[in-house]
């Protein structure tokens, strides 16, 4: 090879090397062009393997979304927000060992997660003593936020959520429930305040049949369900145990209606459940047909993106990391100053809420909107106010 073959095939090369590293440049998520410098931290501790996968699946969907648009402007204070997600499986003794990980990381300046109260609940103390912010947005426990004041959710508390049930449940005009509930803390808490407001609404509950959360096999639990002859059963499930269930309650040949709380809302739980899913009553928080502009907004948004519809949490998800992402900017990436922003800021867009707002003793956002759905032809549908013909 000649020395000006050696010089011209070092200039292609050096051509090559340009042209992709502006390839490269150019594939870069949004915050190149906008945020920049050292990225600020957000850890997430959550499932992304185990029963509940699906649902940490869905959170990163919904975060991402979020992280394109904020980083795409200035991120936080001019910085990349980022965040570290952690595989808990949503088990408690993993939520402990994240927890303990995520406070000694002096990078961590709020935590997100976990999936169950349960989980979440048995890391609260190490977060509260730490001072490090535990944000549990899909938390619904009442007791949750009572582990301190570094304990903060955007999640509807079961205490609103289980007498809504039990107004939809009246409103569909049943008499007498039985209820089947998810023995967990979460659930034992959420049957109780289920049945609380359903004696109130003039619903009798005539049996209540706790199962745990690795039960498959249902058939016996349902014979006595049977025997009771409610005129519906009610499911405080999540999507994978719901779905089981719904599906062993119509091959047993039980044709009673069903009436589900919305944490089985997901796309999940009719590929599941099958055709056994058509006919189940629940509601949500949220619904890509609520014509409300900042659900419509978000709900384009999202379809481009993934092209396919958003689900309730993907979009409390999305709400989590605006909001965060908004407390940071205002008020700095310090662990306290976080806390203390929480108290203080106000009407945060929302896509569950329109506006979040905390209040500051409860450490909770109120004001969300609920909406009746039931499952027709394979999809979620808005009630139309229907009651449902005797079974």
């Amino acid at each position: 090879m000649t020395l000006g073959s050696i010089f011209g095939l070092r200039a292609s090369l050096t051509a090559l090397a340009c042209a992709v590293g502006l390839a490269a440049l150019s594939s870069q998520p949004a915050l190149a062009q906008g945020a920049k410098g050292d990225p600020v931290t957000i850890g997430v501790s959550g499932p992304l393997t185990g029963q509940n996968a699906q649902y940490g699946a869905q959170w990163k969907k919904g975060f991402d979304l979020a992280l394109d648009e904020i980083n795409a402007k200035t991120g936080v204070q001019g910085r990349p927000l980022q965040y570290v997600f952690e595989d808990s499986q949503a088990d408690p003794r993993q939520t402990v060992a994240i927890a303990q990980k995520f406070v000694s990381d002096p990078k961590i300046v709020v935590e997100v997660g976990d999936f169950s109260s349960t989980a979440s609940m048995a890391a609260s103390s190490i977060y509260q003593r730490a001072g490090l912010v535990q944000f549990g947005f899909t938390n619904s426990h009442p007791d949750f936020t009572k582990g301190g004041d570094f304990i903060w959710s955007n999640s509807v508390s079961q205490a609103d959520e289980q007498p809504r049930l039990a107004r939809y449940a009246a409103d569909l005009g049943f008499k007498k429930v039985a209820v089947l509930y998810l023995n967990t803390d979460w659930g034992r808490t959420s049957q109780k305040l289920f049945t609380q407001a359903a004696n109130s609404n003039g619903v009798d509950v005539v049996a209540a049949e706790g199962y745990q959360p690795d039960e498959k096999d249902f058939r016996s639990t349902l014979v006595r369900v049977r025997d009771a002859k409610p005129d519906a059963i009610v499911l405080i499930s999540y999507y994978a145990d719901g779905a089981l269930i719904t599906r062993q309650i119509r091959e047993v040949g039980i044709s009673t209606s069903i009436v589900a709380s919305g944490s089985i809302y997901s796309p999940k739980f009719i590929e599941l459940a099958g055709d056994a899913a058509n006919g189940v009553f629940t509601e949500s928080n949220f619904f890509p047909a609520d014509t409300r502009p900042e659900v419509q907004a978000f709900v384009t948004k999202f379809k481009a993106k993934y092209n396919e519809e958003p689900d309730d949490f993907n979009a409390v998800a999305y709400d989590t990391i605006v909001l965060l992402a908004a407390v940071i900017d205002k008020y700095g990436p310090d662990r306290k100053a976080i806390r203390d922003g929480l108290a203080e800021i106000k009407d945060v867009p929302s896509v569950i809420y329109g506006k979040a707002t905390f209040d500051p003793q409860t450490r909770r956002v109120a004001g969300a909107r609920a909406v009746y759905l039931v499952i027709k032809d394979g999809a979620f549908a808005l009630w139309d106010g229907k009651k449902p013909s005797a079974s």
